[in-house]
């Protein structure tokens, strides 16, 4: 099938999916979800992962349960991120005429494996329509361990850790096919510095791509190397790059001392070009920031906007990773931006925070509001259940399109959970609710699905049918 070179300005016609909007606006004025997909992982790999289906409709006599679990076929995936195979801006991808928002696309991050699932015609039990082996996305793309993905112009943008052999990299971004889901080359065709990747997003009406770094699978899989992270070894670059042609364009070096660049939210705004970078710490005081990109004549540039520090601690109190340094980080794991481009949420993993900001003017966030569950030490329990401490913290954090709801998962990695929550993970699912008009958040109380409910899997990131913050770009205003 053809595939086009970057935004088309016409809608095209055929497209009939009302979940597909033309704007943010439209969008935020849309019916709010009904329904959360959300990956499961067994972390002993002894049996299937799946995607788990939760009912977020208010009304029904389910909401806030979990309705089915979809198994993938093998063992030893470790689902993570996820994605839909057609967002918005498929409104004005040439190559992608027909698109509905209808099949799921879940990596295993582990297994390099990429399972598609279909929603129709029954959205509460997707059901399994294609494999792509590890094998077909080593050869034809030269890559390993898919990461992230998101509906892009030319194809399905698919970012792995690793290169083909595995262990090591280059890794980069695999493109696959709209339609059938094959993987049809690697994206990168000048790759210039870039060796780490972890998120790639793009501002689609300036045809500019960016992308951020973790570390090569050697380095995360089984789970934070010490002497890696303070001899400033992990990633700590922003890179830019011609959307089209794959081009890289500029390297952007935040300082080695901040290790781990990892989520990517750009403004939703198609002609806007700037956007929030989330950096997991920095090794000098343990704490963890927000980085705001922007352009600044030819080129682009980033500045630190949001610092967030450690929390001092007994050592008796905290796993042994954290001991030698008497407090816990704040490990910003996730960030997310809401669909008008106003409220930015931070994920603060370690102290069991999740933060709201009013980024009105994105050089300068407002902190507005924020909620504590879990935490390494604090183990704040959920409203429903005051008397039972929760383990993990906020990590992956969605937003409803209309951005008066959040949805909170507590396991960001396996070998990583392991390591800085050692008694172990019991799975939830947390619903706050927000303002957007004013700021501030509280806690659903009728929302919590949690423990056995999950059959035993770790939950990680969460959509919404229909679409959501996190997964959505578009190509108007």
């Amino acid at each position: 099938m053809p595939h086009g070179h970057g935004p088309q300005h016409d809608r095209q016609p055929g497209h009939s999916d009302p979940s597909l909007y033309r704007t943010p606006a439209e969008a935020i004025a849309a019916p709010p979800e009904k329904l959360a997909y959300v990956a499961g992982f067994d972390r002993s790999a002894q049996r299937p992962d799946a995607l788990i289906t939760v009912d977020t409709d208010p009304a029904s006599p389910s909401y806030g349960r979990v309705l089915n679990l979809t198994d993938m076929p093998g063992v030893g995936d470790e689902l993570h991120h996820f994605g839909w195979n057609a967002c918005s801006s498929a409104l004005a991808h040439a190559g992608h005429h027909d698109a509905e928002r209808r099949y799921l696309l879940l990596p295993g991050l582990r297994s390099s494996r990429l399972h598609v699932l279909d929603t129709r015609p029954d959205p509460v039990r997707p059901r399994l329509v294609k494999t792509v082996a590890a094998e077909e996305l080593a050869a034809r793309a030269g890559y390993s361990r898919p990461h992230t993905l998101h509906c892009g112009p030319d194809g399905v943008f698919l970012s792995c850790l690793g290169a083909a052999a595995g262990g090591d990299g280059p890794g980069g971004v695999a493109l696959l096919d709209h339609t059938t889901f094959d993987v049809l080359r690697p994206w990168e065709t000048e790759r210039g510095p870039q060796n780490f990747s972890y998120d790639v997003w793009w501002h689609l009406g300036t045809n500019v791509g960016v992308t951020s770094e973790w570390g090569t699978p050697w380095m995360v899989e089984d789970g934070v190397v010490p002497e890696l992270l303070l001899g400033r070894k992990y990633g700590h670059a922003l890179h830019f790059w011609e959307l089209d042609s794959g081009r890289h364009l500029q390297r952007i070096d935040l300082g080695d001392q901040y290790q781990m660049v990892l989520e990517l939210r750009p403004a939703h705004d198609p002609q806007a070009e700037w956007g929030f970078a989330g950096v997991v710490t920095n090794v000098e005081d343990l704490s963890a920031s927000v980085w705001l990109w922007y352009r600044d004549g030819e080129a682009f540039t980033a500045r630190k906007v949001i610092e967030i520090p450690a929390e001092p601690a007994k050592a008796e109190d905290l796993p042994p990773v954290l001991q030698p340094f008497g407090a816990v980080p704040p490990l910003v794991t996730d960030i997310n931006l809401s669909v008008d481009d106003r409220w930015l949420y931070v994920s603060a993993w370690g102290t069991g925070e999740l933060l709201q900001y009013d980024v009105a003017d994105p050089f300068h966030p407002r902190l507005t509001g924020s909620v504590r569950l879990g935490g390494v030490t604090a183990r704040t329990p959920h409203p429903a259940e005051p008397d039972r401490p929760l383990s993990g913290a906020p990590q992956m954090v969605e937003i409803s399109r209309d951005g008066r709801r959040l949805y909170l998962t507590n396991s960001l990695y396996g070998s990583w959970d392991d390591q800085f929550y050692p008694g172990g993970i019991e799975p939830w699912i947390v619903k706050l609710d927000a303002d957007p008009e004013r700021g501030g958040l509280t806690v659903d109380p009728r929302f919590f699905p949690h423990g056995e409910e999950f059959q035993g899997l770790r939950v990680h990131q969460t959509h919404l049918a229909g679409g959501d913050a996190s997964s959505d770009s578009y190509c108007y205003r």
